[in-house]
């Protein structure tokens, strides 16, 4: 199951229509809806700062949110669309969907190291890079996974995982088709320094050699 879910919390918009939304504005809030889940639309103030936030921190469309409204339940959301200001770009209204247990929805989902102590690879001095720290899955509402976990034991020096290695959870599927690259077992910084100058030092003799 997933860690904890972010809470979101935002403040019943009283009245409708542009007017409300404009006042709501004023008063450093972006109007909102939250909607679906067979429960009527509930018409949402969000302050201002706190969504700009999170926007910059990205992400924020594909991140599922626990909505607190006073005189509501916590609901779980994902937010279908953000308006913009068309100059200054800011966020004007949002949208939010509430989830069943059994939606399916894209998340991505952070990727952790396992068999790192045993990796030949790693005991010979290499360096593991997690070249996806998350990857996006798409998942079930009801069992979205904290993280997802890459073997690395068996890495050599040059050796990678991808996620065809990776054993996910039931129900979980990559959003990408292919089959992409997880993590890397390269070797260290000094070693690559030294057979890069090896090569090089190799192809200026036969480049000598060529020449006489």
């Amino acid at each position: 199951m997933a860690g904890e879910i972010p809470d979101l919390e935002a403040l019943e918009r009283t009245g409708t229509g542009k007017g409300a939304a404009r006042q709501a504005r004023r008063d450093g809030m972006v109007p909102g809806i939250v909607f679906g889940g067979d429960v009527d639309p509930l018409p949402i103030n969000v302050p201002f700062n706190k969504l700009f936030k999170m926007l910059k921190a990205g992400r924020f469309k594909s991140t599922l949110f626990n909505m607190k409204v006073e005189g509501h339940d916590d609901v779980r959301v994902i937010c279908r669309d953000v308006q913009r200001h068309v100059v200054k770009d800011l966020p004007t209204h949002v949208d939010f969907m509430r989830l069943k247990r059994t939606t399916k929805i894209n998340l991505f989902i952070n990727v952790e190291a396992s068999g790192e102590d045993v990796s030949p690879g790693i005991k010979k001095g290499g360096v593991l890079t997690l070249v996806r720290s998350e990857v996006e899955l798409v998942v079930t509402a009801a069992d979205i996974p904290e993280f997802i976990t890459v073997d690395v034991s068996e890495l050599d020096i040059g050796d990678n995982a991808t996620i065809s290695n990776v054993k996910l959870p039931a129900g979980c599927k990559p959003t990408i088709d292919r089959d992409f690259v997880i993590a890397q077992v390269s070797a260290p910084s000094g070693l690559r320094s030294s057979e890069s100058e090896d090569d090089a030092a190799d192809e200026a003799g036969e480049d000598a050699a060529a020449e006489e």
